[in-house]
């Protein structure tokens, strides 16, 4: 074998670590770059390294089952091992994929939003964002779990108040509160489980939970990770910090936390749901996500009702995400093939629509240089591509059939009616949510297109650098709302792998 087929082979082998390590060695070198977009073109190049990678291991997962990386050549479970499954390499996907369409457009975004002094300060808390999430998501030990999630948690405090609206200090302050709450939460829970078990890599402690799953300390190990990830993801009422956070951060961190960040964490719950506790007899009957089916049920109904009366687009686009949020733990909760399904589908479909979403709206503020409803009046005719962007990505949100977000709704619906009388209650639900998205969608689109502009005449539409990135997403709704091989069929994979279900 030659030295380069050596070379190629152990470049392959070393993917997992080289999927956080490139962000993490990357986000220290990017705050020496303080040339003009300089840090952004790093920061680009970066996250096309990880959003390959993750490609590739995605690849490799569904060609020949689970990777398991040693790292540092320490077995587990002694050593810290790096496990992907088709889930998490579903995850990673999506985490990188949207890194990488939204650096793009942030670069006229960060521009109007960011001090240029603080622009290598910036992308280097993106890339410090990007590597905690990426970690939180690949690693199979516990504890570092909480490790990534506070390197992603401090790197986002940092990103929402980098702006220059003096609001963000006040939602970031809002966001640390609650959040250091929540990881409290999720470390107590962690070490009250490495106490009962011996072991902080998570396969490992599924399998020695067993003999000891009936004791107080691993009940209250659950309902502390289950407290402290709901927090995290701001599953209703615990979702206080994520209307201001993504209303009053700059339009580019709200595109990319509303994308990624609460996914990450839901993705989380599924792991200590199905991977820890699902294999324990004691919990079988106690489905963790079923517990939180009334809150999610809340989420989607409360989240919708209080959007339609919000004045400012960006904090009407939040209050929208409160209640996809609960969507996609609906789907968890109802713990069957096709709500799983749904629910992790919905984890990549919203993904796509509300990143579009939020781009649009930045694209407004750039422009226009306000989000407020009543100043979008006929935006519409100023901002002709910006705002058709808008509304095509407001039918996935809504869930019009040919839109990804119909995908996943069918999905909940068809889940929810294998469960008899309450099935039925809640697929009826779940529709009358999808007519309060229609609501509040419309208030923009009449805004927009049957109101005459009062600002200022000489405002044109959002440069190619936003547009460009804005309806690669729009389109992405609508061809996986058609062709639906790829995401679901991953959705259905990693469902059936999470319940144990043989192929």
């Amino acid at each position: 074998m030659s030295t380069a087929t050596q070379a190629g082979f152990s470049l392959l082998a070393s993917l997992p670590a080289l999927q956080v390590v490139v962000p993490m060695v990357a986000a220290p070198i990017c705050t020496f770059l303080r040339f003009r977009n300089g840090p952004w073109a790093f920061a680009l190049l970066v996250s096309a390294a990880v959003f390959w990678i993750s490609v590739m291991l995605l690849q490799q997962v569904l060609t020949h089952g689970v990777i398991s990386y040693e790292m540092g050549g320490w077995a587990p479970p002694i050593g810290i091992e790096y496990r992907i499954d088709e889930i998490n390499a579903f995850v990673l996907m999506i985490v990188s994929g949207i890194s990488l369409v939204s650096l793009p457009y942030a670069l006229r975004s960060v521009e109007r939003e960011v001090p240029r002094d603080k622009h290598h300060l910036f992308y280097a808390g993106w890339l410090l964002c990007l590597c905690g999430l990426l970690g939180i998501t690949i690693t199979g030990d516990a504890f570092n779990i909480f490790v990534f999630l506070e390197i992603s948690s401090l790197a986002t405090y940092m990103l929402m108040a980098s702006g220059r609206d003096p609001r963000a200090l006040t939602a970031a302050f809002q966001y640390l509160v609650l959040g250091t709450l929540g990881a409290t939460f999720i470390l107590i829970g962690v070490g009250l489980l490495y106490i009962m078990t011996g072991t902080l890599n998570i396969a490992d402690m599924a399998d020695r939970l067993g003999p000891v799953s009936d004791t107080t300390s691993v009940r209250a190990a659950a309902a502390f990770l289950i407290a402290g990830i709901a927090l995290k993801f701001a599953l209703f009422p615990a979702h206080f910090w994520l209307p201001n956070g993504y209303a009053y951060s700059p339009s580019a961190v709200a595109v990319f936390l509303s994308a990624t960040a609460t996914k990450v964490s839901i993705y989380v719950l599924l792991r200590f749901e199905f991977t820890v506790f699902g294999e324990v007899a004691a919990f079988q009957d106690l489905h963790f996500a079923r517990l939180l089916l009334p809150f999610a049920v809340l989420a989607f109904l409360i989240g919708s009702m209080v959007a339609i009366f919000q004045t400012d687009l960006k904090r009407l686009l939040a209050w929208s995400s409160v209640a996809q949020i609960g969507y996609i733990v609906v789907g968890i909760g109802l713990g069957s093939s096709d709500g799983l399904t749904g629910g992790i589908v919905h984890i990549f479909n919203h993904a796509l629509t509300k990143a579009a979403l939020f781009m649009a709206a930045g694209a407004m503020f750039l422009r226009i240089g306000s989000t407020r409803i009543d100043n979008l009046a006929g935006v519409g005719k100023i901002m002709p591509w910006t705002t058709l962007a808008f509304v095509l990505a407001g039918l996935s949100l809504i869930g019009v059939p040919t839109t990804a977000g119909f995908v996943s709704k069918w999905y909940l619906v068809l889940a929810a009616l294998q469960h008899g009388n309450a099935g039925y209650f809640l697929a009826a639900l779940i529709l009358f949510s999808s007519i309060l998205a229609v609501i509040y969608v419309w208030r923009v689109v009449e805004v927009a297109y049957f109101r005459e502009p009062a600002g200022d005449a000489t405002v044109r539409e959002a440069p190619l650098s936003m547009l460009v990135p804005l309806w690669l997403l729009t389109l992405a709704c609508f061809y996986f709302g058609l062709e639906t091989q790829y995401s679901v069929d991953i959705a259905r994979v990693a469902a059936e792998s999470l319940l144990g279900i043989a192929r």
